[in-house]
């Protein structure tokens, strides 16, 4: 049996943790593609498919110093349950009523705001449950489960809405949150707050001073808002890319997420032993791999040839995702670790949504295909901005963020 699932096997706490996060990402492979397909028949334009995610950005840049020192000053499995069960409700919402863009706007808020308080709780409490040199593991087997969820269920879905529409769609994913709250309801970690021992704004800049103070930490910033630029348009304007250039429908949209999964389930399986922290080959190559595939696609009509290019943008976006939370989760101390991961949210969110404001006009008033040739050269960019930077050899332990 691979390590990643020894993991789950031998430790109680993080088999929860683990069963809790399968079963929501197993809901989210219906929402993805239920959400992008309900928007762009209602709306038919790119700049639809944009406003959704508008109203899932917003939130994370208003509130999200906020969710991170929630997640530092409460118990963080209490509110990861509470985030779930707020999720459940409003996705029900979807299920009962379906055709007014409106609504699916205002859920995609709703959603937003759950995920915001749900995930820096969430990746703050994985070095609670595992020991340090498990976490690349930990995370690899958290990836691995959330990307096998879109291999298996997004073509499922993709049948599912053309054949029944999107309503039971989201209804799988409103249960899904149930289930992953009575599973976390067990989990033993998580019940105690950190310790914050300022308040008010001081407490919020704990966090931006710990990313600020790091070379490592604070070029991994830089270079997530140059690649924000570029995946803000082109992950949110695939179903444009879809439809408008490789003429299939919400199968095959369903196919080429599909595809993405597969990539992203392979690498960090075939990779791990390898997957560093710190290690800023880990960190940027990755975005310079997909900076090629996105000019590859800007290239492209084939969908065989285009699910082929996802599948290494997959690898390329699970590789570089495990060794960021990774490091962040070694490089953070953990009474100030919810206020960091909510930063770099923050940072990313508030460049996505410029990317997807201009990347929507730009594919109306011209093409998708300009879309993807531009963000391919920023990823590009961020790849060489992070490889070419001087970084500490090793990560050294992380300063007491109370002293």
């Amino acid at each position: 049996m691979l390590p990643v699932f020894d993991l789950v096997r031998n430790n109680p706490n993080f088999r929860r943790l683990f069963l809790a996060h399968a079963t929501s990402r197993a809901g989210d492979a219906f929402n993805t593609v239920a959400l992008v397909v309900l928007v762009f028949r209602l709306t038919g334009s790119g700049l639809g498919v944009a406003a959704t995610v508008v109203f899932e950005v917003i939130p994370i840049i208003v509130l999200g110093p906020v969710a991170g020192l929630l997640a530092d000053r409460y118990p963080r499995r209490r509110l990861m349950i509470a985030a779930d069960v707020g999720r459940a409700v409003l996705v029900a919402v979807l299920v009962i009523t379906h055709s007014w863009v409106g609504v699916a706007f205002m859920v995609a808020f709703g959603l937003s705001v759950g995920s915001l308080i749900f995930n820096p709780a969430s990746s703050s409490l994985v070095p609670d449950v595992v020991e340090d040199d498990e976490i690349v593991e930990a995370n690899t087997a958290l990836w691995t489960v959330a990307v096998a969820a879109q291999i298996v269920l997004a073509p499922l879905a993709g049948v599912v809405i053309g054949w029944a529409g999107v309503g039971p769609a989201f209804a799988v994913n409103a249960a899904s949150y149930l289930g992953s709250a009575l599973l976390l309801s067990r989990l033993d970690a998580g019940k105690s707050p950190a310790a914050v021992l300022v308040r008010g704004w001081a407490s919020v800049r704990q966090g931006i001073d710990t990313v600020r103070d790091s070379t490592l930490l604070s070029r991994l910033a830089v270079v997530q808002v140059l690649a924000s630029l570029s995946a803000g348009a082109t992950s949110g304007l695939l179903v444009v890319l879809a439809s408008e250039r490789l003429h299939v429908g919400p199968s095959g949209f369903g196919v080429l997420i599909a595809a993405i999964g597969i990539g992203a389930a392979t690498g960090p399986l075939v990779l791990r032993r390898r997957i560093k922290p710190n290690d800023k080959r880990w960190l940027f190559g990755p975005y310079a791999v997909r900076g090629a595939v996105d000019l590859s696609l800007a290239a492209v009509t084939q969908p065989v040839i285009a699910g082929a290019a996802l599948g290494v943008y997959g690898v390329g976006t699970s590789t570089g995702m495990i060794a960021y939370q990774s490091t962040l989760q070694i490089a953070v101390p953990s009474e100030v670790r919810g206020r960091a991961f909510a930063l770099y949210d923050a940072l990313w969110n508030a460049t996505r949504l410029i990317s997807l404001g201009l990347g929507g006009l730009v594919a109306d008033a011209t093409s998708i295909r300009t879309v993807y040739v531009l963000g391919g050269m920023l990823l590009l960019a961020a790849g060489a901005v992070g490889l070419t930077t001087k970084l500490p050899i090793e990560l050294t332990p992380p300063i007491d963020a109370r002293g």
